[in-house]
């Protein structure tokens, strides 16, 4: 058999990446044991509560900047400017928390496919999203979905997948 022969789960086996493909040319489908494919739902719905949570967070903005104003012990800042800041700060939460889905989405379905960096990459995706729910302007929703996300990346490193994520060894 032949390196071209090998299927990816072979190479995989190895610790080497898929086989290149041609343009056009079908790749074999994925076949994922169940847990990677429970995390992979888990990521999405991860993602998905993270955008409501910050969308949430986004409509009571109002409530938001009355608080920073009966807060603001310096005269040097008004109100008005408290207000901008406050909107900015919101809406790149927002762009935010909506990156971080199109992330957990992307890198879920590389480790979906047995990509063992991707697991490494959604595992500091967790911990980065928990530390930032715990400083800013976290609510229920932003920290359930900060803990689905501990949960999915639990799911990955279960001893029954570790076999689909390849340690890839010290010589090639």
């Amino acid at each position: 058999m032949t390196d071209s022969d090998e299927t990816d789960d072979q190479r995989r086996k190895k610790g080497l990446p898929p086989a290149p493909r041609f343009s056009g040319e079908d790749r074999e489908p994925v076949n994922p044991p169940t847990p990677i494919k429970v995390s992979f739902v888990l990521w999405l719905l991860s993602g998905l509560v993270l955008i409501a949570g910050f969308g949430l967070t986004l409509t009571a903005k109002q409530d938001i900047i009355d608080r920073l104003v009966e807060m603001n012990n310096d005269p040097r800042i008004s109100e008005e400017q408290l207000a901008s800041g406050a909107t900015s700060l919101l809406w790149t939460l927002f762009v935010g928390a909506i990156v971080f889905a199109v992330l957990f989405a992307l890198f879920a379905w590389k480790a979906r496919e047995g990509t063992r960096s991707a697991r490494t990459i959604l595992t500091v995706l967790a911990a980065v999203s928990l530390i930032f729910q715990m400083v800013l302007f976290s609510n229920i929703i932003t920290l359930a979905s900060a803990l689905v996300s501990i949960v999915a990346v639990a799911i990955m490193y279960l001893p029954s997948v570790q076999d689909y994520f390849p340690k890839v060894p010290k010589t090639l």
